[in-house]
């Protein structure tokens, strides 16, 4: 198994791609080790001195490091972690621990179309660049969205998000406003 790892615009997360699919639907994002018992590749990969945050997607792993760490030191084994997990054999997540929670009966018409601009059109292209965005609510005019993998904390996020996303679902969607990021905490 060979793995290939991709700079981020995040200077403090890497994609790696293990060269097979990750997630065969929806995303997991992993903000602290709090949540990575769900999943034993994310739980073996916080025990990574240095690890701060895991986001997998379709066919990735973004892996976001502390400050004080190093990529040189970290990624041999990161890249350990993730092979040892994929020969075992080993599933992803323990059993039905993962759901995708993106759609829901009672959205109205206007979060219907936020949700589908948001996953037809924005979630591809940060992907590609190891991360996601999910939305979260849309209430008087703000859409709330949280920002997940190589997006979190990346110091382009913002300008993305105001200049690319907003103007995007304002230009669609006239009852749009404004676009803001939330934390996990704030979900």
């Amino acid at each position: 198994m060979f793995i290939q790892t991709e700079e981020t615009p995040n200077p403090g997360t890497l994609k790696f791609i293990p060269g097979q699919t990750v997630m065969t639907e929806g995303t997991k994002d992993f903000p602290s080790n709090k949540e990575a018992s769900s999943s034993p590749l994310a739980e073996s990969l916080f025990k990574v001195d240095g690890v701060t945050r895991l986001y997998y997607g379709d066919d990735f792993i973004t892996v976001t490091k502390s400050e004080a760490s190093n990529w040189q030191t970290l990624k041999p084994h990161i890249i350990e972690v993730i092979m040892d997990h994929f020969s075992s054999g080993k599933s992803l997540f323990v059993e039905g621990a993962h759901t995708n929670e993106n759609t829901s009966e009672d959205d109205n018409e206007i979060v219907v179309q936020i949700k589908e601009l948001l996953e037809t059109r924005v979630q591809p292209a940060v992907a590609m660049d190891g991360g996601n965005i999910v939305f979260k609510a849309f209430e008087e005019g703000i859409v709330y969205v949280e920002m997940q993998g190589a997006c979190s904390g990346c110091p382009s996020s913002t300008a993305t998000l105001k200049s690319g996303i907003e103007n995007m679902l304002r230009h669609y969607i006239p009852e749009v406003e404004e676009v803001r990021p939330i934390t996990m905490d704030e979900a």
